[in-house]
């Protein structure tokens, strides 16, 4: 069966597209959870990554959802103490996952490096890809509901960097990156087998920097170029943008 082809919405302004992607998550969240009785759910770091989870903390509607129905998880996380403020998993929860009346064992944040693995960044990805397993029923992962992502300026997801070794290595759910080309060097990442593990995909980037990424990514790129373009949902694939990361499209 063919994909659904990508779609773009574009809000006028970073602010606004935080308030809609929160409003787009906790519609799919409650409708998921209706359906299914549960709901499975992968964050995303970076600033309008976080700035949507803050909008989903002011929304009303964040009531509408049994959040005791929710996993969540992280499509990749910075190789760091637990707590430590650079931590996706840490933002996540200033911005809104200590505000929800959460049950510990559905929030499934990556091992840190001061876990029981210590500082051995492979032990930790598969720790993490055991734990996507047993979630999984057979597969892999669990069919996320919604798998956030943010992108950088050079077209990145998760930690999946153009021309990247990381980006080949599929052998798994979870890869170690040990020579991140950003800032700090060791991280945890879904390769592209879990990334496609998704009903629906949801690409969302703001700034103007990311206006040439956003522009190959909707366009098609190669994926070893541009790592965002070869990401897609089986139900859905979003590129949630604002105004000025969508400057580029009509050069696409």
């Amino acid at each position: 069966m063919s994909r659904p082809a990508a779609r773009v919405v574009v809000a006028p302004d970073k602010e606004a597209l935080a308030v809609a992607v929160a409003a787009r998550l906790l519609t799919t969240l409650a409708d998921a959870i209706a359906e299914r009785g549960r709901a499975h759910v992968s964050l995303t770091g970076g600033s309008i990554g976080v700035a949507a989870l803050a909008a989903v903390a002011d929304s009303p509607a964040r009531s509408t959802v049994d959040w005791s129905r929710v996993h969540l998880w992280w499509s990749d996380e910075r190789f760091l103490p637990a707590g430590d403020p650079d931590r996706n998993a840490t933002q996540a929860r200033e911005a809104l996952l200590d505000a929800l009346p959460l049950d510990p064992a559905t929030v499934h944040e990556p091992p840190a490096s001061d876990g029981v693995d210590g500082d051995d960044p492979g032990a930790a990805a598969a720790r993490y890809a055991a734990e996507l397993a047993a979630q999984g029923e057979g597969a892999e992962t669990p069919e996320f509901d919604v798998l956030l992502l943010g992108m950088g300026p050079d077209g990145h997801v998760a930690s999946l960097f153009p021309g990247h070794e990381g980006l080949a290595r599929d052998e798994s759910s979870v890869v170690a990156i040990r020579d991140s080309p950003k800032p700090p060097p060791t991280r945890l990442s879904f390769t592209f087998g879990a990334l496609h593990r998704a009903r629906r995909v949801w690409l969302v980037a703001a700034g103007g920097e990311k206006a040439p990424a956003v522009a190959r990514g909707v366009g098609g790129d190669d994926p070893s170029s541009t790592p965002a373009a070869g990401v897609h949902g089986s139900l859905e694939t979003l590129w949630l943008l604002d105004a000025a990361a969508a400057a580029d499209l009509d050069e696409a």
